[in-house]
């Protein structure tokens, strides 16, 4: 699989909102749909829409598929774990059920059937990262207060509104993955062009207040995320995005192991702006899937009844394959 890896430097606040739609919450990732709806977005202003539809949403092969973004802090990059190698065995020092995300390396670790040590490591509560103890996580949640003021002069609305302020040298990071040489000579430049005007204009919301801006990081990879490519026996498919099966996908349900979120949001086009999607349920990221072949995916069109063009929703499968059937390892002291 051929992909680049993308750094989102943010340079302001971030806001994310969450499934409750509760403005004083907000998410700590940003889901691979919104990712492909806001690039999807860029497209249309760069005059490159029906051409990118074509070789994404419309076809039974996407081009180009998105992970979903997860924090990074300096060199240390973080994932939701695979759930069937999450949580090791319980420790007296460490609280695994609470890190949302892990270090990279440490699922390297875990992949290659090493015990983790538990000494110097804690869960940091505000980004839900597992980290180094006496270090910061990549990021807090704040609530900034606002208020909305009527322009006649007749009244004035406060509120508040959860975001996310990084540490520095933290952000977010994604990866674009390519189908094959092809499609990335094709789609390469126009996707990074993509992301830099939307790092220029926000991702998520208020982006009228600045918030969700970012400088961007391009980085090439050739090898896998995990250096550890070797999978002895059964594979299963460890997602970074969020899933939809496809038609051809044929997935055991009966075994793997993974959860089940519910997406929704607004609808942003000029034929109707902020009118309901139609909510989907969708595998979530670090889940693990049991299949005999790479999982694939869909997009579901979910625009309300009656409008007048499609609005996708990506449920393309961004993988890594990772063994099925790895020991559960003691923590070492």
């Amino acid at each position: 699989m051929s992909y680049l890896v993308i750094r989102l430097r943010p340079t302001g606040p971030w806001r994310i909102g969450s499934d409750s739609g509760d403005r004083d919450r907000v998410d700590r990732m940003y889901h691979s749909d919104s990712l492909y709806s806001a690039v999807t977005g860029a497209m249309a202003r760069l005059g490159m829409l029906e051409e990118w539809l074509e070789a994404t949403a419309r076809t039974p092969e996407p081009a180009v598929c998105f992970s979903s973004c997860f924090p990074f802090n300096g060199e240390t990059m973080y994932v939701p774990p695979p759930r069937n190698l999450w949580p090791p065995p319980a420790s007296s020092k460490v609280r695994w059920k609470a890190a949302r995300f892990v270090p990279l390396h440490t699922i390297e670790s875990l992949v290659s059937g090493k015990a983790i040590s538990e000494e110097g490591l804690a869960v940091d509560g505000a980004s839900e990262a597992l980290i180094a103890m006496g270090t910061q996580g990549p990021f807090r949640v704040s609530v900034r207060s606002s208020a909305a003021v009527d322009r006649g002069g007749a009244g004035v609305a406060p509120h508040s509104t959860a975001c996310l302020e990084f540490a520095p040298n933290a952000g977010f990071w994604t990866a674009v993955a390519f189908a094959n040489e092809a499609a990335r000579e094709a789609w390469k430049a126009r996707v990074t062009g993509a992301l830099r005007l939307l790092g220029d204009s926000g991702f998520g919301g208020e982006r009228s207040r600045g918030w969700g801006r970012a400088e961007i990081e391009i980085i090439e990879r050739e090898s896998g995320l995990l250096s550890s490519a070797d999978t002895p026996g059964e594979t299963g498919w460890w997602l970074l995005s969020l899933f939809h099966p496809g038609q051809d996908d044929s997935i055991d349900w009966a075994r793997g192991n993974y959860s089940v979120i519910a997406r929704g949001g607004r609808v942003e086009s000029h034929a109707g702006w902020g009118e309901l999607k139609r909510n989907t349920r969708m595998i979530a990221e670090g889940s693990v899937l049991v299949a005999a072949r790479e999982p694939r995916g869909s997009a579901t069109d979910v625009a309300p009844e009656g409008f007048p063009h499609p609005v996708y929703r990506s449920g393309f499968a961004f993988w890594i394959p990772v063994p099925l059937n790895v020991e559960p390892v003691r923590s070492a002291a």
